[in-house]
């Protein structure tokens, strides 16, 4: 296993660049330089990070320095963690200084979520390519432990494998060690999902669009958070980014659900950004007595209303089952209820999981990759494990076969060799609306 005793992190106001400093300064108990434009915001950064793991007793651990600094942080250093601004230009002017600086030996990684890796090595000599790698964290890391670990195609295999031992040992992460691929495997096989719900808030906009979608894949399909709900939570600017690198850079058979509805340009434009703007695809507004009002957007009038409370009756079935924990039966009744909305969650749900199976097979070590960063990196019901709930591959063949949307890619799917899962799937389906 490598040694590590100080590490760099660039970006360190970020959000992302102040949580991850936050588990090398605790979990790793090392010093970690924190460098950003100011030293205002560097010590704004040490707070997000003592914040973001709940302990203040790491902020001996945590120094704030600014760029003016970067040259003497790098040199000091034994890893250097870039989290700067998800642009080629900007990261590769920031490897331009860590190529200047660094010490023979140093370890260099990138959080980017999704930029390529061969195309952000070339600032780099031989020795330094070899020592380059992607480690995209989740946020936020302390509750979300996935660990994408990428490396480029000159990459020391010896320092791979002490690397994935660090991050598996000391910083306690749940690591896939994966290809080169636009977003990798988590945000692909997410940011799929959610963008399709999007799409088809779209196309249904006339019965409600965004909450009528939501209402159809809420928390008792496997996951925390209904899909627009997180994509508020995301941002839509920072959302933007990362679907439209999938829709030019992917090629694969659902590239068109990578294709950004217009309305959400319209909401970008209006700088309507999500929860970090107070509004997004939702607004939530408090009245005089202090209570909460949510609004959603309609896409047909551009204009904010009051959430809708849709009942479905196949999902009053489903949450009642989920509470008596009788996960067949919710399944069950989601495949035999006729209904538009109940062939829309299922589609949703067969789709998941041949989309997870797909990118895994392409990019991943093993299948069972799809559900380590799904589980862990989403917290969303793992998608083998949503299979077997299904009844197993030659069950779900048999129902994708009815989905015209679907039919076209069993022979895709038949072909692949699906192990079991090694994860439960219980604890993702919750008994909510």
């Amino acid at each position: 296993m490598i040694t590590i005793n100080r590490v760099t992190v660039i970006g360190a106001n970020g959000a992302m660049g102040a949580a991850v400093a936050g588990i090398f300064a605790s979990f790793g108990n090392v010093e970690v330089y924190m460098v950003s434009r100011s030293l205002d915001k560097s010590f704004e950064g040490i707070e997000k990070a003592v914040g973001s793991v709940r302990a203040d007793s790491i902020r001996g651990n945590l120094i704030a320095k600014t760029f003016d600094e970067l040259a003497d942080c790098i040199a000091n250093s034994d890893w250097i963690f870039e989290s700067v601004a998800e642009i080629y230009e900007v990261k590769n002017e920031v490897n331009k200084i860590i190529s200047k600086h660094r010490r023979p030996g140093t370890i260099v990684s990138t959080g980017t979520s999704g930029l390529s890796i061969e195309k952000l090595k070339e600032s780099f000599d031989k020795e330094g390519q070899s020592l380059y790698f992607v480690t995209h964290f989740f946020n936020p890391p302390y509750n979300l432990p996935l660990c994408e670990l990428i490396p480029n195609e000159n990459s020391d295999k010896e320092v791979l494998v002490a690397l994935r031992a660090y991050l598996e040992q000391v910083l306690f992460r749940k690591v896939v060690v994966l290809k080169d691929a636009p977003a990798f495997l988590a945000n692909r096989i997410g940011f799929q999902f959610l963008n399709e719900a999007l799409q088809f808030a779209e196309l249904y906009r006339d019965r409600g669009g965004i909450d009528y979608i939501d209402s159809i894949l809420g928390p008792f399909t496997g996951r925390g958070m209904a899909p627009l709900v997180t994509v508020d939570f995301i941002g839509l600017d920072i959302y933007k980014a990362i679907t439209d690198n999938l829709f030019t850079n992917s090629h694969d058979m659902y590239n068109s659900s990578f294709r950004l509805p217009e309305f959400i340009e319209l909401l970008i434009k209006g700088n309507k950004l999500g929860r970090k703007c107070g509004q997004g695809l939702y607004k939530l507004e408090r009245d005089s007595t202090g209570k909460k009002h949510i609004y959603v957007y309609d896409i047909e009038t551009k204009n904010y209303r009051s959430q809708i409370k849709y009942s479905f009756y196949f999902v009053q079935r489903m949450v009642a089952a989920i509470k008596e924990s009788n996960y067949d039966e919710a399944i069950k009744i989601l495949i035999n209820n006729d209904s538009e909305e109940a062939r829309i969650c299922s589609h949703f749900l067969m789709k998941y999981i041949t989309y997870s199976v797909f990118v895994a097979d392409e990019i991943a070590g093993s299948i069972h990759d799809a559900d380590t960063v799904m589980a862990y990196g989403f917290n969303w019901a793992p998608p083998l494990a949503l299979l077997q709930l299904f009844g197993g591959k030659d069950k779900l063949i048999e129902i994708m076969n009815k989905d015209t949307k679907l039919n076209s890619f069993v022979d895709m799917f038949n072909k692949i060799n699906i192990e079991p899962s090694q994860l439960d799937f219980r604890r993702y389906l919750r008994a909510k609306f």
